[in-house]
């Protein structure tokens, strides 16, 4: 008679939830992933016949070799940071947000309405003023809608904010061969470029939506730990039935939430479409509103990390442009260079989140 073998001991491999984790182990985690993410990224250069070295230098001169070139990255920096901000506060009340980008188009368009119509009517300091307030209406009813239809009948916020992105697009094509194109262009589907009064000036370079970052980033901070508000969000994240049942008006708090959110998000679209394009175009968003996305996470929602996470990937972004002229690398390449730092850097926080426990079967014979 043979003996039979069975394999007992469940799972080889499992995940558990860390506890807490030092900050020295939480940078080692970091660096490692940052190595791990060049060292796949320098294979791609080998392979595309570069030297990886002088590859990467070129990336950090091409965004921040120079002053020039350091107010580039700035200004990409900039809507990142205004649409992390925005989503951190939605996520936080885990109301997945993603429709920042829609946020910020319907704020670029309120703002081009002004610029448009209304530059000959009011003193420049008035105009730009009045650009901003309407970005931001404008930007907090896009919010509303989908916090409208979450709080009334339990809609997928998801879906609703995505769908929204592309109908804000698909008015900005309508407007582009409509009523605001531009009648210089001779037939062009292109809008209008702004008079100079409806401008934003430039400070040290960079236009002056990098001063409002500064203390939007301190009062966004300050908001969400320090005030009732920013308390019922994280409470409504946490458990909308508990929120609920120690007495907050939940429907409330996610309307008013979203409606923070999407102003901020428009805010971003005044200062793109004012500060940075001087007119209104499909692309003026530009998927900033999908990569701030990333901003936030790697942030874990937190307004103050927001902005060096931001710059990193203002960073990259910047770098991969220059190295495809100075050595000619293919964009797809480049994007696919940035995406590889960007993967393994988000996954290194699954590492600082969770362990993994390896456990090796045991056998019994029977």
């Amino acid at each position: 008679m043979h003996n039979r073998v069975r394999e007992t001991g469940g799972r080889l491999v499992r995940m558990v939830k860390r506890d807490e984790i030092g900050r020295g182990k939480a940078l080692a985690i970091r660096a490692a992933a940052l190595l791990c993410a060049m060292a796949v990224g320098t294979l791609l250069i080998v392979a595309l016949g570069h030297q990886p070295l002088a590859v990467y230098m070129e990336m950090l001169n091409g965004s921040l070799g120079s002053r020039t070139v350091l107010t580039e990255t700035v200004k990409i920096a900039l809507p990142l940071i205004f649409c992390g901000i925005a989503i951190s506060i939605a996520f936080r009340m885990r109301f997945w947000n993603i429709g920042a980008e829609g946020q910020l188009l319907m704020g670029g368009i309120a703002a081009t309405y002004v610029a448009l119509f209304h530059y000959q009517h009011l003193p420049r300091p008035a105009l730009l003023l009045v650009m901003a307030l309407a970005a931001l209406a404008a930007g907090a009813l896009w919010g509303l809608i989908p916090a409208l239809f979450k709080a009334r009948w339990g809609t997928n916020e998801t879906l609703f904010t995505l769908m929204l992105n592309y109908i804000a697009l698909g008015y900005i094509r309508y407007l582009q061969t409509g009523t605001w194109r531009d009648p210089r262009m001779r037939g062009f589907p292109k809008i209008a470029s702004f008079d100079l009064s409806a401008r934003l000036p430039n400070v040290l370079g960079v236009h002056v939506g990098w001063i409002v970052m500064l203390a939007l980033v301190v009062l966004a901070y300050l908001y969400l730990t320090r005030t009732k508000s920013g308390f019922e969000i994280s409470v409504v994240g946490q458990s909308q039935p508990t929120a609920s049942y120690i007495g907050m008006n939940v429907s409330r708090i996610v309307m008013r939430t979203m409606a923070i959110s999407g102003a901020l998000a428009g805010l971003a679209g005044y200062f793109q479409v004012a500060g940075v394009n001087y007119t209104l175009t499909e692309t003026t968003a530009g998927g900033i509103g999908f990569t701030a996305i990333t901003v936030a996470w790697l942030a874990k929602l937190n307004p103050i990390l927001i902005v060096p996470v931001a710059f990193f990937i203002a960073i990259l972004e910047k770098g991969a442009g220059k190295i495809q002229t100075t050595f000619k690398i293919p964009a797809s390449a480049a994007d696919v260079l940035t995406g590889i730092i960007l993967f393994f850097m988000l996954g290194c926080e699954f590492f600082l989140q969770y362990r993994l426990i390896f456990r090796a079967g045991r056998k019994e014979t029977l």
